[in-house]
């Protein structure tokens, strides 16, 4: 593709879709040099930082005068992979049928890298700079463990946040919270034995009478009025070593989603409450809740660019799935809202798409946003 000044944010939607980015296991690298080249192109200000063997971050800058702090639009260049279902079409196509891009990262979210770049480069033509930078903060590996945005925050990133607007798909209403993201392991301890002797104790059996209980779990958690009631979810289960053989270990991975304010040992310890002896858990990972007050000044904000645009007004909604915000935001107290071209519940779907018309409207209110809260 090559880019010019008249830069089409479809167009480069379907460029990017159609390189392959799925984590795992990752491989971002042509994605980020591909947008790299393009704000090159463009002649906005950017650093590709390539921290592990294929796995990179793309930082632009549009520089404003310095009165204000910075607003970073954020965005992953990574996806999930296509799954194992069959797609009705190819799922790195980057086609345009019936008003809809098709292909895996066309909602989640490389529409919103697309749509970022287009709303910079208006910005960069302005004849006077705008009050404060606007950042691009494009990310690796979102999808599994924040690889990228927790390298910004190695780097010091975090002192660069003014305000945070997130492009994961909204359908362009307004997320002002999203759910806290604990992963766990239990690990089921058996004592090995044989099918043709001393029996021992089979772990793979304790673990499926422990999942079934679970399943029937309820957490006992404060509610949000805009989020769905906390879940758990067994993601990967593995155990054993021979099928002659009595399994001493397995091990399950977990996913637990809850509300903001409730701390990993309250959930822990509700788990550990039901849990026989032979269990044992492990924290894995925990990517923190986000939220913003729905009737804040960055809300307000956001509201009237999507609201002049589309002339509706957006929902204020909560989502059960994360993004770069649960970690660059630990820690800080600055506005935050999500608003993307994709299609809320599109994420991880088979024969994911995205409206074109969206990717084309959202340039606007990107460049809106920022207009008026840099001002």
């Amino acid at each position: 593709m090559v880019v010019t000044d008249d830069f089409d944010p479809v167009d480069f939607t379907a460029t990017l879709v159609a390189i392959p980015s799925s984590d795992p296991p990752g491989g971002e690298l042509e994605v980020a040099q591909t947008v790299e080249r393009s704000l090159r192109a463009l002649k906005i200000e950017c650093e590709l930082d390539e921290f592990l063997p294929g796995r990179a971050n793309v930082i632009g800058r549009v520089r404003g005068s310095g009165k204000k702090p910075p607003l970073v639009m954020s965005a992953h260049l990574d996806t999930v992979p296509i799954g194992a279902q069959p797609w009705s079409f190819d799922p790195f196509s980057g086609e345009i049928v019936d008003g809809r891009l098709r292909g895996r990262g066309a909602s989640d979210m490389k529409s919103a890298v697309a749509t970022f770049i287009a709303a910079a480069h208006r910005i960069s033509q302005r004849d006077t700079p705008l009050a404060g930078d606007v950042i691009l903060a494009f990310t690796a590996g979102e999808s599994a463990n924040c690889l990228g945005a927790r390298r910004l925050v190695e780097q010091g990133f975090q002192s660069e946040i003014g305000a945070f607007l997130c492009g994961e798909p909204s359908t362009l209403d307004i997320i002002v919270v999203e759910k806290a993201i604990l992963w766990l392991e239990a690990r089921a301890k058996g004592e090995m034995g044989h099918v043709s002797g001393a029996a021992g104790v089979n772990a793979i059996n304790v673990m499926a009478n422990f999942l079934g209980r679970l399943q029937d779990l309820t957490l006992d958690l404060p509610g949000h009025p805009l989020l769905t009631p906390p879940s758990v979810n067994v993601g990967r289960i593995h155990g054993g070593s021979a099928v002659n053989v009595t399994p001493d270990s397995c091990t399950a991975e977990i996913d637990v989603r809850f509300g903001p304010g409730i701390a990993v040992e309250t959930v822990l310890q509700q788990l550990q409450a039901m849990s026989p002896d032979r269990i044992e858990w492990r924290v894995t990972d925990f990517k923190a809740a986000v939220e913003e007050k729905p009737d804040s000044a960055f809300i307000a904000t956001c509201s009237r660019a999507i609201q002049t645009k589309t002339g509706r007004k957006p929902e204020i909604k909560g989502v059960s799935y994360y993004s770069d915000g649960a970690i660059l935001l630990d820690g800080l107290n600055v506005p935050f809202a999500i608003v993307g071209p994709g299609d809320l519940g599109m994420s991880g779907q088979t024969d994911e798409s995205a409206d074109v018309d969206r990717i084309c409207d959202v340039v606007d209110i990107y460049v809106a946003i920022a207009e008026e809260w840099l001002a």
